[in-house]
């Protein structure tokens, strides 16, 4: 938690190690930037992409964790917003699937790590 000077307060929730491509889950974490937070979770809610699912998680984790921090002050749901979420690229792991010939194709399985930080509004 953070205690901006203009008294906004933050926190953060992030997935590590996630098993998917990170460019598949920009495409769903560029829907819910700058929207509120109740917003944002009726958007993963319905967004067919496989990717929601984590970035929803990540999401409520969020908005638990402002409001778990700031215990003395009430903060309501729809005062929350997501001020910055952003996609980083994890470990790639390298696999070999058999080609014709006796040749070989690599296979890369990527990973990336989801990191969303929610602000009250004021």
């Amino acid at each position: 938690m953070e205690a901006k000077a203009n008294n906004r307060l933050e926190a953060k929730a992030l997935k590590r190690y996630i098993r998917s491509s990170p460019r598949k889950m920009r495409l769903v974490i560029d829907l819910i930037r700058g929207k509120s937070v109740e917003e944002a979770l009726a958007m993963l809610k319905f967004t067919p992409k496989h990717a929601a699912q984590d970035a929803e998680k990540v999401l409520k984790s969020a908005k638990a964790n402002l409001i778990a921090k700031n215990e003395g002050i009430t903060i309501d749901a729809s005062d929350m917003y997501v001020s910055r979420a952003f996609v980083d690229q994890g470990p790639v792991a390298k696999r070999v699937l058999p080609a014709p010939m006796g040749r070989a194709y690599r296979v890369r399985k990527r990973s990336h790590h989801l990191t969303i930080i929610v602000s009250s509004k004021y």
